[in-house]
């Protein structure tokens, strides 16, 4: 069986001197090509020079990945962001109407951290754009105070509810240590999804859809980091999510 081709969302950025970049971080090619055993394929967010039905044609996956900007509010109904926020609405163009057309069509999803949110906002949910700021929530952003090979590793526990495609891969419920590097987070969740786990302060932290199409699974921490992509549940989720690209691409 041939390598499933494996498109990956990529973000924006320009230099001070006007240069205009699309990047995806090495972590997200890696995991992809190492654990999911596909092959990855960026996809520079240029929604308006690039077919997205020719594109997903020739897709068997699609791996959404983290960002440090966040999804413009606009789309979800949400209140002005802050000056400070870092946005990257080149992203919002590309990804959106393409996670609504891969739905349809049944394709494989594997989202994380950005496209996790994407994903809810897609189906209709909302996001808070400072969880730390609520009532009862804890910190969940990035500490910026220990090396960073350390900010991947766990933070905090999520509790997998029974049902779920999470139970099956990790082979049990209840709680599962995992990283934590976001400021934003599901508030309404989007229509038809599947609350996979929460955090210990409640924080939804992982979805899947059980009336999709195709394999669905969304969480908001980040198992493809190198330290992450150790623990048992990660390498599962990465399986799976190949397993099912190379089924997609079997059946074209």
């Amino acid at each position: 069986m041939s390598i499933p081709l494996i498109g990956v969302s990529a973000c924006t950025r320009s230099s001070e001197g006007g240069s205009h970049y699309h990047q995806v971080g090495h972590k997200y090619l890696s995991a992809v090509a190492t654990t999911a055993k596909g092959l990855p394929m960026p996809i520079p967010a240029m929604a308006d020079q690039i077919d997205m039905d020719d594109l997903l044609d020739k897709l068997d996956g699609l791996f959404l990945t983290g960002s440090p900007s966040n999804v413009e509010p606009q789309h979800y109904d949400g209140p002005d962001f802050r000056p400070e926020t870092e946005r990257d609405p080149l992203r919002d163009s590309m990804t959106l109407p393409l996670i609504r057309k891969a739905l349809d069509r049944g394709l494989p999803i594997f989202a994380v951290c950005r496209g996790h949110q994407e994903l809810n906002v897609v189906l209709g949910g909302t996001l808070h754009q400072n969880l730390h700021e609520l009532p009862g929530k804890r910190d969940h952003r990035m500490r910026r105070d220990i090396p960073l090979q350390d900010r991947y590793d766990v933070a905090h526990p999520v509790d997998i509810k029974p049902g779920g495609m999470l139970e099956r891969l990790a082979g049990k419920t209840g709680d599962v240590m995992v990283n934590s590097l976001h400021a934003q987070g599901i508030d309404r969740l989007g229509d038809g999804l599947f609350v996979e786990c929460v955090s210990d302060d409640g924080v939804i932290e992982a979805v899947s859809l059980p009336s999709a199409k195709g394999f669905l699974l969304s969480v908001q921490w980040h198992p493809e980091h190198p330290t992450a992509l150790a623990w048992p549940l990660s390498q599962a989720m990465f399986k799976a999510f190949g397993d099912a690209a190379r089924a997609y691409a079997a059946q074209k």
